[in-house]
């Protein structure tokens, strides 16, 4: 494994780039990591989703348990145990932000992956701890694996059209363009288009 990732909560959220940041993990291109709190914050920030979309109890649990199991059962080891024994030692300018830096630090995380970076101030990390958007993340990912990460997103794409429309590979790629990694869906849609040209 090249590099180990600590994910924040918040490139866990929306599922389109979640599903695609897991899958580039599954081809071994990262080692994913995060802790029990940010596991607790995806729980209540999907709960809160699911309840402004209409969803009702028992489809939200459904949805949070089958997530839960395909986590742990994919990433067995991405848990951080043993972070909270730092967190008084790390100073940020929110200090709820201070678990991330504890387990991204126990864990020998090499970059933490966050939309937030201007919480994590680089003169506030641990040496040579920094962070990256998912996007500058992804990007990355294509420029050291670029056959891993096209097929991450042909393989999320596969999975697609259970609970609404099936969407291609591009269509994955052009919503997230579209949304939170604009650089790597500009830059993965001519792949995708290059290999289903191809095949």
């Amino acid at each position: 494994m090249a590099f180990s990732a600590l994910l924040d909560t918040c490139v866990l959220v929306p599922s389109r780039g979640r599903d695609v940041l897991l899958q580039v993990a599954l081809g071994h291109v990262f080692r994913p990591l995060w802790s029990s709190e940010i596991l607790r914050e995806l729980d209540y920030t999907l709960r809160r989703l699911g309840l402004e979309r209409g969803s009702t109890p028992g489809e939200t649990e459904e949805y949070l348990a089958r997530l839960q199991e395909q986590m742990e059962v994919s990433f067995p080891d991405a848990v951080v145990l043993g972070w909270e024994k730092v967190t008084d030692t790390i100073d940020l300018p929110d200090p709820n932000d201070r678990h991330v830096v504890a387990a991204a630090l126990i864990g020998r995380a090499d970059v933490i992956v966050t939309e937030n970076s201007r919480d994590f101030p680089r003169e506030k990390l641990p040496y040579p701890l920094f962070t990256q958007t998912l996007d500058e993340f992804l990007l990355d990912s294509l420029d050291l694996s670029p056959k891993i990460v096209v097929n991450a997103v042909v393989q999320v794409a596969k999975r697609t059209g259970r609970n609404g429309p099936a969407q291609s590979p591009a269509e994955i790629a052009e919503y997230l363009r579209r949304t939170s990694a604009p650089e790597f869906g500009a830059a993965v849609v001519p792949l995708i288009i290059e290999l289903e040209q191809g095949s």
